[in-house]
């Protein structure tokens, strides 16, 4: 009975060129954008035990070492020769007073503002701080003191040392005083509060009688707190492993790994040129800058990433750098899924010129269009996509996959996966509803029935140079079916190979397209497989397949879910493709990711997480360096007990906290990277900003 009603239901007609009006939109707003200048030290520095960082009025940025002042210069520390006199003095600290710099020697403390006016000398012995008070009045500090300040509102002094933060008056009478072990540092709050760091969290005192208020504060990221400065609204902790970003809504940034510091160890933290925020560190000094910036200007920074590093013949290709976050040392290689990287960019490409109608991106999807093209005409295998190419002679690993082609000039990696046939349908759909041009749309339509053809010509299978189906290529009842319905793969390659026959028939409307659907889904069961609820996947012993969570598999669900709602024989069937990709999204909604939100957005539902889509957006980091990130230490993160999902924790990192990794990766990873030897292309955020603009999420 279900096949009959299947097969009677009316087919539906055409295609939305946009797939459906929005009620949820997000007028693309200006943000506030964090990104890092870091400024190591000079070689021949290396080794040098850097104290204090200060800014100036005039925007001069210098920092104090154990070896004088140091200054930025060709981004790099390097010692400061601006004041002759300074050069042969011992200097000890240095502050800022009414906007301008102040210097503590070992005999005196002077500035070279006001006329030079200021020039006092002092008798303590091994002088380490000095703070200036009211007026040009100061105080110095020696070497047991760890941190030494002025209270404006209360018109006193506050010293800390190992056990006790001290109030004395500008004579240097003692008043109240607070005791408490290993105490670090200190800061007054606009609110008339102190706040103490330690090495194991921070405390709360009342400013006025020096009480505490609270108990100790540990749910920081790293609790060993180095620093303190409040800065506007948020209040920032120089810690042992990073630098940290208090809000007023007790949420927090967290800037650590060399994505964002030189090192981790954080030395001292103070305002710098108009917003920016200096951090020093053991090897160098890093400057946050905090930018006003909408989506589509973050959209045309990685557009720009994107095309002056990542584009091989046409691929969007890997950029992999011989010296960590050296550019000047990266070169492009190939990779086993340059088809689907390229499709995804394309696709990318595609939303824009489709929303835009910019002919720089129907130039560059041409160009990506005929490198995916070129992929299965380089094989001599009817309808068969390499994996990719490359010019002979230049393949330096695996390179038995390597096949000649006809001209000798060039080689083809073979083995192709199912995630190539996905990129390839992906992008040739769009392309072929998009292309402004009649010759643009047959030729899309011709690859997407070439490699239709070649696998229902070869029964359901991808066959190889040898005759032989590749490892993953493999969409045949026998094949399909033989998993338990608790294995992914089972519903994964019946969603991949109906969502392929139904685009093939919706462009080519060859009959037999249609009746090979139809055959899978009722007499072999793949609707059946396709329904399967995502929430039943798991863990099968004996099954390698299922030892853990496939998020590639997420990967190639979502773009094949494009494919099979839009392209639905029927409505009935559109109707329960609904269900089974909601269901899918609910399971992967803690993840935030905007890809997967927009095309299960694409569906038309009554509502679907547009905020946590925008949220995970702006929060993209403009530096795609695959930098060596660690979270699994905070303090602050809710961890799960381990699961078949690897969810590690209750809620998913902002992606400038994450390691970096394309959509086949798992969001919940807390630490990785690869040491800043890769930068990833931008095609991670364009394509889900510009379907989000296609969709009319974004405006």
């Amino acid at each position: 009975m279900k096949q009959f009603l299947i097969i009677q239901l009316v087919i539906l007609a055409g295609h939305m060129s946009v797939a459906c009006a929005q009620s949820q939109v997000h007028p693309d707003q200006p943000f506030l954008q964090d990104s890092c200048r870091k400024i190591p030290l000079a070689a021949e520095l290396l080794g040098t035990q850097l104290r204090k960082v200060r800014c100036d009025r005039n925007g001069r940025i210098l920092v104090l070492s154990d070896r004088g002042l140091l200054q930025i210069h060709e981004g790099r520390l390097k010692p400061d020769k601006l004041f002759r006199p300074l050069m042969d003095m011992d200097i000890k600290d240095m502050t800022v007073h009414q906007g301008q710099f102040v210097y503590l020697t070992d005999t005196c403390v002077l500035s070279n503002a006001w006329a030079g006016r200021l020039l006092s000398r002092h008798q303590v012995s091994q002088p380490r701080h000095v703070a200036m008070g009211e007026g040009m009045d100061f105080r110095v500090a020696g070497r047991e003191i760890r941190q030494l300040s002025f209270d404006v509102e209360r018109k006193r002094f506050l010293t800390l040392q190992q056990g006790t933060l001290q109030s004395s008056t500008p004579e240097g009478h003692p008043a109240a005083a607070f005791h408490h072990e290993d105490l670090t540092c200190f800061e007054l709050t606009p609110g008339g509060d102190i706040l103490i760091g330690t090495s194991h969290g921070y405390l709360r005192v009342d400013a006025n009688a020096l009480g505490l208020t609270s108990s100790p504060v540990i749910d920081l990221p790293c609790s060993d707190i180095r620093c303190i400065k409040t800065m506007g609204s948020k209040t920032w902790f120089g810690t042992a492993q990073g630098a940290v970003a208090l809000k007023l809504d007790s949420t927090l940034d967290y800037y650590a790994s060399q994505r964002w510091l030189c090192d981790d160890q954080v030395i001292d933290i103070a305002p710098g040129p108009g917003d920016s925020v200096l951090i020093l560190t053991q090897t160098g000094l890093n400057i946050l800058h905090f930018e006003t910036m909408t989506l589509a200007q973050k959209a045309a920074h990685f557009d720009r990433l994107t095309r002056q590093r990542h584009i091989r013949y046409g691929f969007n290709s890997a950029f992999v750098m011989d010296e960590p976050g050296d550019l000047s040392t990266g070169t492009l290689i190939d990779q086993d899924n340059d088809g689907l990287w390229t499709a995804m960019y394309l696709a990318g490409e595609l939303f824009r010129y489709g929303v835009t109608r910019s002919e720089e991106a129907l130039q560059n999807c041409y160009e990506s269009f005929e490198a995916m093209e070129r992929l299965i005409d380089i094989t001599p295998m009817e309808g068969f996509p390499a994996r990719s190419f490359d010019r002979t002679g230049y393949p330096v690993a695996d390179v038995s996959r390597w096949q000649q082609s006809d001209d000798t000039y060039w080689v083809w990696k073979a083995t192709t996966s199912s995630d190539e046939i996905v990129g390839h349908f992906f992008a040739y759909a769009i392309f072929a509803d998009i292309a402004p041009d009649a010759e643009g749309h047959d030729r899309a339509v011709a690859l997407i029935d070439a490699i239709m053809g070649h696998i229902v010509t070869n029964n359901w299978y991808l066959i190889d140079f040898d005759g032989k189906p590749t490892r993953w290529g493999k969409w045949h009842p026998d094949y399909v079916n033989k998993f338990p319905r608790q294995v992914g793969d089972r519903r994964l390659n019946s969603v991949e190979i109906i969502a392929f026959l139904q685009t093939a028939y919706h462009f080519t409307h060859k009959e037999s397209y249609r009746e090979k659907a139809f055959e899978l889904l009722t007499d072999h069961g793949y609707l059946e497989n396709i329904m399967t609820p995502i929430s039943e996947i798991g863990h099968v012993p004996g099954i390698n397949l299922t030892s853990d969570w496939n998020h590639s598999d997420d990967e190639l669900a979502f773009l094949s879910y494009w494919l099979l709602y839009r392209y639905a024989f029927n409505e009935a069937l559109q109707a329960q493709y609904r269900d089974t990709i909601e269901g899918h999204w609910s399971i992967e909604r803690p993840e935030k990711n905007p890809l997967w939100n927009f095309i299960y957005a694409s569906t038309e539902p009554e509502a679907f997480d547009i905020h946590e889509s925008v949220w995970s957006l702006q929060e993209f980091p403009l530096d795609t360096i695959s930098w060596t990130v660690r979270n699994s230490h905070r303090k602050d993160l809710r961890f799960l007990p381990a699961n078949f999902r690897e969810q590690t924790t209750q809620s998913v990192l902002p992606p400038d906290e994450r390691p970096m990794s394309k959509y086949n990766g798992n969001a919940f990873q807390l630490d990785g990277g690869q040491g800043g030897r890769r930068e990833f292309s931008g095609d991670i955020y364009l394509l889900p900003y510009w379907m989000g603009r296609y969709l009319g999420i974004i405006q």
